[in-house]
């Protein structure tokens, strides 16, 4: 397997919708992007998409979907990498842990049994050692049939080195941005201002009562083929809801002041109840939200969403997706 197949999965049928610009499909399961200037952020949903600013992107190449599964195995099968969930944890970089605690995982959402206040994570995230990957709810889950789903529980370093491995990159978060928004500057979603245009369900978020009760036909949170949903207007698939998606760039508060706690996935993941190391790991801003962002928790399956993860998050709602740039 070469570097320039290594992601060239073709994703489902899925109904046509109106492309807002140029989409020029290439080998690599890629489409252009035309460069542009686009009104970049929100001052309608969360202090850190503020202020909304100007930002002009040179055209670039970027992967119609996130990274499958099958794309993350060839690269490991050639490569032989070990992702950052499936090696022991340094205990000088978490000097004040339990060294009980201090072995391979990764967090797993788990549903509550019912309703429960929204104010502490815990509730629902736990850190399961043995989970990444491979196993992406812990020991005994399986990928089986997963081969088109977003690959997750990857870390920053997981994705930098997958994108170097196939002659890419990951995208800036403006060019991330631009792209999802699919030439509908200004707009809501990626596809609008209404988020169930006729009736109709536009990206995989959670329906239901978080995190308890999922409205889905298997009454199960968890994410989706890539494609199952419409494209947006450059022809991309999943770029809000699914996974959320790392980007090259470090994150800040706002656009563009200094880092801020971030919302929906606990910062120092990788040993529960440490809240105070922060400073140990750098932080990258994520975007596009998932399965799991409930508009009662986290409304972020918006193109100027954006939040803030460490680089050693690895959790079973976080994958990526590539970029070319000529």
């Amino acid at each position: 397997m070469t570097p320039s197949t290594a992601d060239a999965d073709t994703p489902m049928a899925v109904a046509p919708v109106t492309v807002h610009g140029p989409v020029r499909a290439v080998s690599q399961g890629m489409a252009w992007i035309p460069g542009g200037t686009f009104a970049m952020g929100s001052d309608d949903f969360y202090p850190e998409e503020r202020p909304v600013h100007p930002v002009t992107v040179n055209g670039f190449f970027l992967d119609v979907h996130p990274v499958t599964v099958a794309a993350f195995r060839r690269f490991v099968k050639a490569t032989g990498y070990v992702t950052v969930a499936e090696r022991p944890l340094d205990p000088v970089l978490y000097p004040d842990a339990d060294p009980a605690l201090l072995v391979p995982g990764s967090l797993v959402f788990r549903r509550t049994p019912g309703p429960v206040a929204l104010d502490d994570y815990r509730r629902w995230w736990h850190y399961v050692p043995g989970a990444n990957w491979r196993l992406p709810e812990g020991p005994g889950s399986t990928l089986d049939g997963r081969d088109m789903h977003p690959v997750t529980q990857v870390a920053f370093e997981d994705a930098a080195a997958f994108a170097h491995w196939a002659g890419k990159d990951l995208p800036t978060e403006a060019e991330w941005e631009y792209a999802a928004r699919g030439g509908l500057d200004g707009a809501v979603y990626a596809w609008g201002d209404d988020f169930t245009p006729n009736g109709r369900r536009m990206a995989n978020t959670w329906h239901g009562d978080f995190p308890w009760r999922a409205d889905t036909p298997t009454g199960r949170p968890g994410t989706t083929p890539v494609g199952r949903y419409p494209p947006g207007g450059y022809g991309l698939y999943d770029m809000t809801g699914n996974v959320w998606e790392w980007t090259r760039d470090h994150h800040t508060a706002r656009h563009p002041d200094a880092a801020a706690r971030s919302c929906c996935i606990p910062r120092d993941y990788r040993v529960e109840h440490r809240h105070h190391l922060d400073a140990g790991f750098a932080r990258r801003t994520i975007k596009g939200g998932s399965h799991l962002c409930a508009p009662t928790y986290c409304l972020r399956y918006r193109p100027a969403a954006r939040q803030g993860e460490t680089e050693d998050t690895a959790t079973s709602h976080l994958g990526f997706r590539c970029i070319r740039r000529p």
